[in-house]
């Protein structure tokens, strides 16, 4: 792992942006946010819902998706008319994976225990019978929508991919970049955990400020090894990495404390949205150290004064990113 094809990593980087730019679309300094909206349907009587949308990770004047109700339900907003059928047949909810990562559905009817349905562009709708059930099934729904939005969440992160990008540029051997890998994949599922349950309670706009200069770091680091300076993180890897991945681990922590799970459904969510986040991260690890692997056995070779040129990219995107997220905070 000697060799640091410049090109490559550039072109990784130019379709980090391009991911970025998509979202900044939707609102400012919102790399490492997972859009996500929440349908509440709580019954005021037998067949009367009240309906209520809530939605995080976007701008505060965005429009909520747009939801298909059962046909023998009247929607009247912000009530939902279903009669004496009650609430029964397929509710659907649209621009799921466009302007949205995904729904939460929270049903609360007066004789039953609150219900929670988790939709994901690939199932956006959920079909609802006359007596409700909380087995297997519906553990296993919400298991498998939350491994799609720990995914979707990593590989829309692209702050979160440009930090772990530096550490596989600067760690030069494979054993030692399992370790880092690892040591980041601790730490961040260490403070998820802490944030998601409420023991810590950290402010989310300074985090994602804070997480911007994490980069900010790791691009200064890639710039000094190249100088021939050993750095922090060429020292000491593994240590930087879980250092950040517990900071990490608070922006993670943000698509899943504003959704409102009853707290039942809260351990599962909590441990298929890592399981998801951890297979984004290997996944990205695996393609950029394929890609590398492909350059060296082509022998590709790029002019010199292209080398500098991603890492300095890295930290003056970073830059722009926490200097935006900072004026966030103080313009609140």
């Amino acid at each position: 792992m000697t060799a640091r094809p410049g090109l490559l990593l550039l072109l990784l980087l130019a379709c980090g942006l391009l991911s970025g730019a998509l979202l900044t679309g939707a609102g400012r300094a919102l790399a490492h946010e997972t859009p996500i909206a929440v349908l509440e349907l709580k019954e005021r009587q037998p067949g009367q819902f009240l309906i209520r949308w809530i939605y995080t990770g976007v701008v505060s004047d965005a429009a909520p998706p747009e939801a298909s109700y059962p046909e023998h339900c009247a929607v009247v907003p912000p009530l939902l008319d279903c009669g004496e059928r009650g609430l029964v047949g397929t509710l659907k909810v649209h621009e799921l994976g466009e302007k949205f990562s995904g729904a939460v559905i929270r049903i609360s009817r007066r004789d039953a225990p609150v219900q929670s349905f988790t939709l994901t562009g690939g199932n956006d709708s959920v079909s609802f019978v006359a007596n409700p059930g909380t087995g297997l099934a519906a553990k296993l729904n919400i298991a498998l929508a939350y491994v799609q939005i720990g995914i979707e969440h990593i590989l829309l992160g692209v702050d979160h991919l440009l930090f772990v990008l530096g550490l596989i540029w600067i760690v030069r051997t494979r054993w030692m970049l399992v370790k880092t890998i690892t040591a980041f994949t601790v730490a961040h599922s260490i403070t998820l955990a802490v944030a998601t349950f409420g023991v810590v309670g950290v402010p989310e706009r300074p985090v994602n400020a804070l997480i911007a200069l994490s980069i900010v770091f790791m691009g200064v680091e890639i710039v000094k090894l190249r100088r021939g300076q050993v750095g922090l993180t060429a020292r000491f890897p593994w240590i930087v990495a879980f250092a950040f991945g517990l900071l990490h681990g608070f922006g993670f922590a943000t698509a899943l404390t504003t959704l409102g799970l009853p707290p039942g459904d809260l351990p599962l969510a909590l441990l298929a949205f890592n399981v998801g986040v951890e297979i984004g991260q290997i996944a990205f690890v695996f393609l950029v150290l394929a890609l590398i692997w492909a350059f060296r056995e082509l022998q590709v070779r790029w002019p010199r004064w292209s080398e500098p040129v991603p890492a300095y990219a890295i930290g003056a995107i970073a830059a722009f990113w926490f200097i935006d997220r900072t004026f966030l905070i103080i313009t609140a």
